[in-house]
């Protein structure tokens, strides 16, 4: 499964948002420094949908607010 996530990082809480079949709002505390809200992000999708982390993977948008991710189940 594909989904649209557009990134809030350095946020006051961790939290997702559903806009839609595929697109999502996730607020993460961590800033992005060092790839830090990117693992954030992932670790928040993994737990929202009840997978492992290690079957996300973020296909494009690794350096911008709009990313593109894959959530293999």
């Amino acid at each position: 499964m594909k989904i649209i996530v557009k990134v809030k990082p350095g946020a006051k809480e961790d939290k997702i948002e559903r806009v839609d079949e595929s697109n999502y709002i996730v607020s993460v505390k961590e800033p992005p420094i060092d790839g830090r809200a990117n693992v954030a992000i992932i670790k928040l999708l993994a737990n929202h949908f009840d997978v492992s982390p290690s079957l996300i993977e973020i296909i494009s948008g690794y350096m911008s607010r709009i990313k593109v991710i894959e959530i293999n189940n």
